[in-house]
C-alpha cells in the first residue's frame, strides 16, 4: 500500500518531485524522464507511471528554465517511439503464447487477439495515434499490435506520429500555460482533470461497446 501511496503522491506533486530530481541529479534528469516515459510506454506491465502529467509538469518546469525545451521535446519523443517499438516486439514474440492463468493471459486472451487483429486490419493507424492519449490503454495498444501481427512499418509510420503529437501537446500546453497563477495554484487539481479527460474516450467506448 505504501508504494501505491507513494505513486499518487507523485503524481498528484509531480511538479514538486521534478524540482527535487532536478536539484539532485542535474543535466542526468533528462536521462530520469527518458527512463520513466519509456517503461510507462514500453513495459505493459508498467501502464500506472504518470504520462500526460509528467509531460505537463516537464514542461511548466521548461518555462521556468529548469529544463531546456527542445532537449525535453526530443527526449520524450525518442523514449516514446522507442517505448511502443519495443512493447510491441514484445507483444510479437509472446502475444500468443502468454500462460492462460497469468495477469496478462486473463487480460489479453487469444480470443482478444484475434478481436484486436480484426480491429486493427480496420483501424490500426487511427488506434495507435489515439491511445497515445489514453492512459493504461496506451501501454497495452503496441502490445496488442505486436501480438496480432499487425504490419510493423504500418505500425511505426503512426507510433511516430502519435509519439509526436502526444509530446508536443502535452508539453507545449505545460510550457505555455503551467505558469498561469490559477493553474500553477490549483496544479493537482489540473493534473486529475489532465488524468480524467485522457481516460474519459476509454470509458465512453466501454459504455457503447457494453450496449451492443
Amino acid at each position: 500500500m505504501s508504494v501505491i501511496y507513494g505513486l499518487i503522491d507523485f503524481i498528484l506533486h509531480i511538479d514538486d518531485h521534478l524540482v527535487e530530481i532536478i536539484q539532485q541529479f542535474g543535466n542526468w534528469s533528462y536521462g530520469i524522464l527518458f527512463g520513466i516515459v519509456f517503461v510507462e510506454t514500453g513495459v505493459v506491465i508498467m501502464p500506472f507511471l504518470p504520462g500526460d502529467s509528467l509531460l505537463f509538469a516537464s514542461g511548466t518546469l521548461a518555462a521556468l528554465g529548469a529544463f531546456n525545451l527542445y532537449t525535453l521535446l526530443i527526449v520524450f519523443f525518442i523514449a516514446a517511439v522507442l517505448g511502443d517499438t519495443v512493447n510491441y516486439h514484445i507483444g510479437h514474440k509472446v502475444g500468443m503464447s502468454i500462460p492462460e492463468n497469468s495477469f496478462l493471459g486473463r487480460v489479453i486472451n487469444r480470443e482478444r487477439l484475434e478481436i484486436a487483429q480484426r480491429f486493427f486490419n480496420k483501424h490500426g493507424g487511427k488506434t495507435i495515434v489515439i491511445a497515445r492519449f489514453m492512459p493504461f490503454i496506451r501501454t497495452f495498444i503496441p502490445f496488442v499490435a505486436g501480438a496480432s501481427r499487425m504490419n510493423y512499418r504500418y505500425f511505426l509510420v503512426y507510433n511516430v506520429v502519435g509519439a509526436f503529437l502526444w509530446v508536443m501537446s502535452c508539453t507545449l500546453l505545460g510550457y505555455f500555460f503551467g505558469n498561469i497563477p490559477i493553474i500553477k495554484d490549483n496544479f493537482s487539481v489540473v493534473l486529475i482533470l489532465i488524468i480524467v479527460i485522457s481516460v474519459l474516450p476509454a470509458i465512453i467506448g466501454a459504455v457503447k461497446a457494453r450496449k451492443k
